[in-house]
């Protein structure tokens, strides 16, 4: 589908890379109010759906990085189909990070049981058509549409648009991963299936300093966490957090020995190359938060962060030497440390981990959704989701009961 004009005075067509996009024009869509004042980090705080103004994986530079890197496009499964909706000027209004995939990996919502039954059932259920940030299972917008008049009509174009790049490629599918609002009400109008999951985010409540954080758990977390956090450098380690020009190429080489090696035992193969991370340091760069621990006069180990515009997006992490609790420094002590030096509402830690919990990160629900073609896949899956939603509903009230915070009468 290169162009299918869906109504009148707008268009949309499929871009195959972003080097053809301004990154103005894309940007406009994807963040529309960035740039715009903010709430306090409290206020923010009180509602987990509160968008993040300012989303790094939907930016037009973590998109290219992952081009020019090779980690999309080729043979990797992730073939880039992004749409592009324009008006009567051809000015670009809506927009959406869309991919052909061949595989369900690096999706962090797992839909392989749907695949493996549609496929006994003699179905074909790749190629699929996925809207994601890639590799990053963090919630965004990802039906992009620009501040304006025909706002609602656009991302209505992008949904039909969405579903005319699956007929094209004979998918089986359309999957929306990790959305928000008002995406989330605009494809559940037009027929979408929602999913849910847990993650756990840590929630700034106005906090000045990590202490203010630790005064609001039971005094045996507040224990718990301070010793922790000293034996984690107890070894001679020291930390850094960088950004910006700080991240040269041999402070890329280190952290991607560390992702390398952490992420091949985790996953078989790391999904990220070492020319991404070259690519995200120039083409991104302030926006990264890099914590590295030092030892003996080398790095051992980092943690990578992205900064949004309320909002700081843990991701990946890797280690060369193995020391206790390290990994819980880097990644959740360190991000809280950095957010409430910076007033950001929230940490949003990745995927999983319900040992997050024990270091202030609450549980919450991501949302996904999800267009079958199959009547009959359809039909299954449709069963099945509330139950589903039913068991992660439940999962994270009883969770909530283990929080470290304090209730009345706790000391």
């Amino acid at each position: 589908m290169s162009e299918t004009g869906l109504r009148e005075g707008l268009r949309v067509r499929v871009a195959t890379s972003l080097k053809s996009v301004p990154a103005a024009d894309w940007d406009a869509c994807a963040n529309p109010c960035a740039g715009r004042p903010l709430e306090s980090a409290s206020e923010q705080a009180d509602s987990i759906s509160q968008a993040d103004p300012d989303n790094p994986f939907v930016s037009h530079a973590f998109l290219r990085a992952l081009e020019e890197s090779g980690c999309v496009g080729g043979r990797t499964g992730w073939s880039p189909a992004y749409l592009l909706v324009e008006d009567a000027e051809d000015r670009l209004i809506a927009a959406a990070p869309s991919f052909v995939k061949g595989h369900s990996q690096g999706e962090y919502v797992f839909d392989h049981s749907w695949a493996e039954a549609y496929m006994r059932a003699g179905g074909r259920y790749y190629p699929k058509i996925q809207v994601a940030a890639p590799f990053t299972p963090a919630t965004g917008p990802r039906l992009l549409v620009a501040d304006g008049p025909q706002a609602a009509e656009a991302r209505e174009a992008l949904i039909a648009g969405l579903d005319a790049l699956r007929e094209q490629v004979r998918g089986s599918s359309i999957h929306v991963t990790f959305a928000q609002e008002p995406d989330m009400t605009a494809l559940l109008e037009a027929g979408f299936l929602e999913r849910h999951d847990i993650q756990f985010h840590w929630q700034n409540q106005g906090f000045d300093s990590y202490d203010d954080f630790l005064a609001t758990l039971t005094s045996r977390k507040r224990k718990a966490l301070k010793r922790e956090r000293r034996e984690a450098l107890s070894a001679g380690i020291e930390v850094a957090v960088l950004s910006g020009s700080d991240l040269t190429e041999s402070v890329w080489d280190d952290f991607h020995a560390f992702y390398e090696d952490t992420g091949s035992r985790k996953w078989g193969r790391p999904y990220l190359n070492r020319r991404f991370f070259s690519e995200i340091g120039q083409r991104m760069g302030e926006r990264v938060v890099l914590v590295l621990a030092r030892r003996a006069g080398r790095n051992i180990a980092g943690a990578i962060n992205f900064r949004g515009g309320n909002t700081l997006y843990g991701r990946n992490w890797g280690c060369i030497e193995d020391h206790p609790f390290l990994h819980f420094e880097l990644c959740y002590h360190q991000a809280i440390d950095y957010a409430i030096a910076l007033k950001l509402a929230r940490v949003e830690a990745g995927a999983q981990g319900e040992h997050k919990l024990a270091r202030g990160y609450r549980p919450v629900i991501t949302r996904s959704a999800h267009l079958l073609a199959d009547p009959g896949l359809a039909r299954a899956v449709a069963a099945y989701l509330p139950g589903e939603r039913r068991e992660i509903s439940s999962a994270v009230a009883a969770l909530a009961q283990e929080s470290p915070f304090r209730k009345a009468g706790d000391s």
